[in-house]
């Protein structure tokens, strides 16, 4: 599957926020400002001036929507929230290539709140995964302890693990040592 560039920053600025998500224990990683602003730093998010308490509850209620794309049992359900998402951020298309970047496409108005931009950048790199016909590359770690999302990338669509030094491979390891412990009676 072939995606450009911005797609992808997109797909892995999507799977980064909805895991900043509390699941199976884990804390909220954006449980305040700071942490929002350090997600707009990592992922060297654009056009984000400051930022306030609103914009960390619309940047939560995005992920939330966005973990309800991963979770969509079929096309129509995922296409429902991504129209949702695109719709509510007021998109507007247009080319840009800031700060050394080559040309790629933003989908946010310019001055728009974070919340806005990444529901419209990253809704429109999933409705191209829709689009594609490529939902069930939208997936959560299959390991029991972790729920963590990922996009599976790989050519044959066997991606089963966020991770696999450390979730795939946790998993192997111990069946490993169950099929010793039985052989060894």
């Amino acid at each position: 599957m072939l995606i450009p560039h911005d797609t992808r920053i997109a797909l892995d600025t999507v799977v980064d926020l909805m895991n900043t998500a509390p699941e199976d224990g884990r804390p909220d990683e954006l449980a305040d400002l700071d942490a929002l602003y350090g997600f707009v730093r990592r992922h060297d998010i654009s056009d984000v001036g400051s930022l306030g308490a609103r914009d960390l509850a619309a940047v939560r209620t995005v992920r939330t929507r966005f973990a309800e794309v991963f979770a969509a049992t079929g096309s129509p359900a995922a296409a429902a929230v991504i129209n949702q998402l695109v719709a509510g951020a007021g998109t507007t298309p247009r080319l840009t290539d800031h700060d050394g970047y080559d040309w790629h496409v933003h989908y946010f108005a310019p001055g728009a709140s974070v919340a806005d931009h990444l529901a419209a950048d990253c809704g429109m790199a999933l409705a191209f995964i829709v689009v594609a016909g490529e939902q069930e590359r939208l997936r959560r770690c299959e390991a029991p302890d972790c729920g963590r999302a990922f996009v599976d990338l790989s050519r044959n669509r066997s991606r089963r693990y966020c991770d696999s030094r450390t979730c795939g491979n946790r998993l192997h390891v111990a069946a490993y040592r169950a099929r010793r412990k039985e052989a060894a009676g």
